[in-house]
């Protein structure tokens, strides 16, 4: 019997989005947060500034605010006749004057340039200044609105938060942010031969038994997405087992994330156990690491939870992560760009056995701006995980040549 033809990763992943409808469609899925909690979560609306940033023309430097015109020549001497540190406000600025000011001070009426103070030297105990370098018009002045605008949209909808944009909602008053729901995940693993670190010393491990490290770095990933995240444990190798778990999961979360048994082999129970509770629209893909993947929906009480299941093999599981289930968990909290940026690098090693698979390496960047290659790029090799700090994504049925020119995507930017 002819199996069917392996789904290119970029079909898989236009499908999964098609499906990922975001929370915000459901009201009660929108908070109301503090700013300072803010971090990592996704905007539910827009924020509009309704002050403009700085609020008025400010000092960029500790100096002494001056009229051009009055220091056409240098070293011309002004009257200082006022002292403006930031808090404070002046008064105007008369011919012949200068005022002695501070970073963030408003500028006086009248001024229309700052000179740092390295450029001046004071005079008779600071009752006047000589200005050393005449100045242009605007020097060193920050301008009122030149940061944020009054009514600009500062932040749009469906932006991920970072301490950046944060810091600008701050900027403009907002204590408080709308953002979307956490996506409720529930996790676990299958497999009798999984144990825990905290359950088997290493030195008492029975024959055929691994440690659960798929279940560690997933459920870090999965918070790292902003996700509130269930950790239901190991599941048996068994369909019943596996049924009762994907079936009581499925009552109250958005997504459940599953580590193993998504192959063909007799205790490889997932796939039969989603389609039991509801329907299975992806499986095997044509990608390496991560072939044996497994996207669908488990109906529950009148709802429907999506479904993943993820390879066991520790890489393939967080390669087929990062490509998939990542896009995915964005595009439910409404973030519109999801996709990760190629960056064009130079391959510092070979690769001469072309794939039918599009390839996932993991690579290293070194000293000289090239990427090495991991020795050893089996799906069950975590230590190149740990080793790289990227993939370099491969197209199928191609080679390569120390010196050709790569697409790199840093683990940096993906886990972020």
């Amino acid at each position: 019997m002819n199996r069917p033809a392996l789904l290119t990763l970029d079909d898989a992943l236009a499908q999964l989005l098609a499906h990922a409808t975001p929370l915000t469609h459901d009201t009660q899925r929108v908070q109301t947060v503090s700013t300072f909690e803010a971090d990592g979560r996704v905007l539910a609306q827009a924020v509009v500034s309704e002050l403009q940033v700085p609020p008025h023309d400010n000092s960029a430097m500790d100096g002494y605010a001056v009229r051009v015109a009055d220091c056409q020549q240098a070293d011309a001497v002004l009257r200082v006749t006022q002292r403006i540190p930031a808090g404070s406000h002046g008064t105007a600025l008369n011919a012949g004057e200068a005022a002695r000011i501070f970073t963030g001070a408003p500028i006086p009426e009248g001024a229309d340039a700052v000179v740092m103070q390295e450029d001046c030297e004071a005079l008779d105990n600071g009752e006047r200044v000589s200005v050393r370098k005449a100045p242009t018009l605007g020097q060193s002045i920050r301008r009122a609105g030149e940061d944020v605008a009054l009514g600009a949209e500062v932040l749009a909808q469906g932006t991920r938060l970072n301490p950046a944009s944060l810091g600008l909602a701050a900027s403009i008053g907002l204590a408080q942010l709308r953002v979307v729901d956490q996506p409720r995940v529930a996790l676990f693993s299958t497999g009798d031969e999984l144990v825990m670190p905290s359950d088997v010393a290493p030195k008492d491990m029975p024959a055929g038994a691994i440690y659960n490290s798929n279940r560690f770095f997933l459920r870090a990933m999965l918070q790292r997405m902003g996700c509130a995240v269930t950790d239901l444990g190991i599941v048996p190798d068994q369909r019943e087992a596996t049924v009762a778990a994907l079936r009581d999961a499925a009552l109250s979360h958005d997504l459940i994330v599953t580590s193993g048994g998504v192959s063909v082999g007799e205790e490889d129970h997932i796939k039969p156990a989603v389609q039991a509770l509801g329907e299975l629209n992806l499986w095997q893909l044509a990608i390496k690491p991560g072939k044996p993947f497994a996207y669908g929906k488990i109906h529950q009480a009148n709802r429907a939870c999506h479904f993943m299941g993820l390879p066991g093999n520790p890489v393939s599981s967080f390669v087929t992560f990062l490509l998939l289930v990542r896009p995915f968990l964005l595009a439910l909290q409404g973030v519109t760009q999801t996709d990760i940026p190629r960056t064009a690098m130079t391959a510092h090693f070979d690769w001469p056995r072309a794939d039918k698979r599009r390839e996932f390496l993991r690579v290293r960047r070194n000293a000289q701006s090239g990427l090495d290659l991991f020795p050893n790029q089996s799906s069950g090799v975590l230590t190149s995980a740990v080793w790289g700090d990227g993939v370099v994504d491969h197209p199928a049925g191609q080679t390569i040549q120390h010196g050709d020119t790569v697409r790199f995507i840093s683990f940096a930017e993906w886990l972020a």
